[in-house]
């Protein structure tokens, strides 16, 4: 597929047996729903490796042809924006994954994703509108969201969630972020396009844990998240 956009995640390919281990012992520490969000990059690896899309599926959109079925009218959309969902099982615990769609701007899904997972905790847990749902039942459904460096430090929204994070009406038990730092944003130099030394300093407003990693080294980068998801059951 010559001269297609692919938005691959050469260099970062690490990013899929973390993503698989936040699935495995999140399943054991409880979890049932992991609602994802992000953007272009590295999304048909996930949508394949993760999700279990049929490869017949995406390359029938790279061919040029609709994810809807025929029958379904609407001009569709480009393959890196669609959404999935599927169930994934390990070790006997079965979670639900979901991928929300998004529009080319980018972060702008990281509000819907956290409403979307608050809105699975009422309904999955909470019995009334005016109840208090427990943060240990609401830390079943987890919101995931995968960034790029120059976007988490450059989009304003991301600071927007995280002042929202700890309130009564918007909490969910802990969203898991996970940057992926290739250094450039599209075209842009880091230099150029953040004052902090980490695109997660953001984060620091709230005393977020943070874990730097090499992508490199694939068994560090599972570690790191199998730690991080621990953390986000617990506490």
């Amino acid at each position: 597929y010559k001269g297609t956009k692919r938005f691959g995640l050469d260099g970062s390919e690490a990013l899929i047996p973390a993503l698989e281990q936040i699935v495995k012992r999140g399943g054991q520490l409880g979890m049932k729903e992991i609602v994802l969000g992000m953007a272009h990059r590295g999304r048909l690896n996930v949508l394949s490796q993760v999700m279990a899309k049929p490869h017949r599926a995406i390359f029938h959109e790279f061919k040029g042809g609709s994810a809807a079925p025929d029958e379904v009218e609407g001009s569709g959309d480009v393959k890196y924006h669609l959404g999935a969902s599927s169930d994934r099982e390990f070790d006997g615990n079965k979670v639900h994954l979901s991928l929300t769609a998004n529009p080319s701007h980018l972060e702008i899904v990281d509000p819907v994703v956290m409403g979307k997972a608050r809105a699975k905790q009422d309904y999955l847990f909470g019995r009334s509108r005016e109840e208090i749902v427990p943060l240990e039942e609401r830390a079943k459904v987890l919101p995931l969201l995968l960034h790029g460096d120059a976007a988490f430090a450059g989009q304003g929204v991301i600071a927007e969630i995280l002042g929202l994070s700890g309130l009564r009406g918007h909490r969910v038990a802990g969203t898991l972020h996970f940057i992926i730092n290739n250094q450039i944003g599209f075209t842009t130099n880091p230099r150029f396009s953040r004052s902090s030394p980490y695109p997660s300093d953001v984060a620091k407003m709230i005393e977020a844990p943070i874990f730097h990693v090499n992508g490199d080294d694939p068994e560090a980068v599972v570690h790191a998240t199998k730690v991080a998801i621990e953390f986000r059951m617990k506490f």
